[in-house]
């Protein structure tokens, strides 16, 4: 266990970004970004996840967020699909489901080696603060893509923008945490029929 963490840059016209992880951490983040909202859900999916993660970024933030949100979720899969090996032992699939108030959010990951999102949040409003929500589905797809999960985000409920966003995120890190365990009854063991994930 003590070997599952990855360092990896990007590096592109648009954004220069560092991810590095450890899988089994005890919830610290550190971010530097530019996008102070992403920062706030990083640092959910960090402490509700049991994942060190500490992320650098420079992007064009000038011309808006876009690139650097869509880059940082790319760059966060790849860590994580080069941290997590081979998958042997590993629970595969996770849950979570959390509340804020009047919100409530379900996430679902498999851990297939296939990539696929299903994602389905309403917003009340079209930014929180000056973060524009459509860049949380740009965040996902860029992870899924590349980390090769199968993700669900499913907003329950909820008419507060922040709240509907926090509980995503925090969710995402329990079942990221939850799919991630070690299984002690799977030790050596791929998760899948097949043989290989």
């Amino acid at each position: 266990m003590a070997g599952r963490t990855a360092t990896v840059k990007r590096d592109t016209l648009e954004t220069k970004i560092q991810v590095s992880i450890n899988l089994d951490g005890t919830g610290t983040g550190k971010f530097d970004t530019g996008v102070p909202f992403l920062e706030h859900m990083l640092d959910q999916v960090a402490r509700h996840g049991m994942i060190d993660l500490e992320i650098t970024s420079k992007g064009d933030t000038h011309i808006d967020d876009h690139h650097t949100v869509e880059d940082i979720g790319i760059t966060l899969g790849q860590a994580f699909a080069k941290a997590v090996g081979d998958k042997k032992g590993i629970r595969r699939y996770g849950h979570g489901y959390v509340p804020l108030d009047e919100a409530l959010s379900r996430v679902v990951v498999d851990f297939s080696g296939r990539p696929g999102l299903e994602y389905h949040l309403d917003f009340p409003r079209a930014r929180i603060g000056e973060f524009d929500v459509d860049l949380m589905h740009e965040f996902f797809q860029g992870f899924v893509n590349h980390a090769l999960v199968t993700l669900h985000i499913d907003g329950l409920r909820g008419v507060n923008a922040h709240h509907v966003a926090e509980t995503a995120f925090k969710a995402f890190g329990r079942a990221l945490r939850m799919a991630l365990e070690m299984d002690p009854r799977m030790v050596g063991i791929t998760p899948s029929t097949k043989g290989s994930l």
